[in-house]
């Protein structure tokens, strides 16, 4: 059988979400919890890995695609003075250049609506000379790399960081804001759908009108703040200091 956590690995792992010290009841606990989170987590990931590919024998992540590890390390090693690289730092490095993936085509997509095209094409693609001033430009990407701002009824990574700050008080994940926009969208389509739904069939002008204030409370980013609000509540509530997918997954985005 496979060793749990070491409650002072796990204690060293919380202590960056914190300033205050932890006791060694509470790391316990945190042991516990990361065992019973694995209860969870592990068949839902196997159920999703099988019905992604009924013949994998590997446990994957079947809702997202990440960077090829050993060719990721194989690349560090080459740029690396040291005498080799760990997996912690693989690992970072992963999530590094995947955000920076991640920001630099949702600028791409942003430049491509507005030259009204749906294809992101070589000219939509920002791409910096890496110098000492563009390095230092690209700390300042990675804490907000969009402009982000409500253009043609556009949700951004940017303004939900922003918002996130604003009205949460918290920080929030890659993870979580691309939860977050995926579940603003389908509310915005299902909402609109019983619009139009009620207005052919003539339904009661109450649920017409309640329908049209729910539309218009989600133009406003009304439904974006509370949702922020209540999850930013779950995470006090644990202990985090950042908003995580983990919070979102207990609201309902259609409450």
């Amino acid at each position: 059988m496979a060793k749990p956590y070491s409650p002072s690995h796990v204690g060293a792992v919380a202590s960056s979400f914190t300033e205050m010290r932890l006791s060694g009841a509470v790391k316990d606990s945190l042991v516990q919890f990361l065992l019973d989170e694995l209860d969870d987590l592990v068949p839902a990931m196997e159920e999703r890995t099988v019905s992604a590919d009924p013949e994998k024998k590997t446990l994957d992540d079947a809702l997202r695609t990440r960077l090829n590890y050993n060719r990721t390390r194989e690349l560090m090693i080459e740029r690396c003075n040291l005498d080799s690289v760990g997996s912690a730092a693989v690992q970072s490095a992963i999530e590094h250049l995947e955000t920076r993936i991640r920001s630099l085509i949702s600028s791409a997509e942003e430049a491509a609506m507005k030259d009204r095209v749906n294809t992101i094409k070589p000219r939509h693609l920002i791409l910096k000379e890496r110098s000492e001033e563009s390095a230092e430009q690209t700390e300042v990407e990675e804490e907000d790399p969009l402009e982000g701002q409500i253009s043609g009824n556009v949700l951004t990574p940017a303004t939900l960081r922003r918002m996130a700050k604003s009205f949460a008080g918290l920080p929030i994940t890659d993870a979580a804001i691309e939860e977050l926009i995926l579940w603003y969208y389908d509310v915005v389509d299902q909402t609109g759908h019983d619009i139009r739904q009620h207005a052919q069939l003539g339904a009661s002008p109450a649920h017409f009108i309640e329908r049209l204030d729910q539309m218009k409370e989600l133009m406003m980013l009304g439904w974006v703040r509370r949702m922020l609000k209540a999850s930013a509540i779950e995470a006090e509530e644990r202990g985090y200091k950042r908003i995580d997918i983990e919070q979102l997954i207990h609201l309902d985005p259609f409450a």
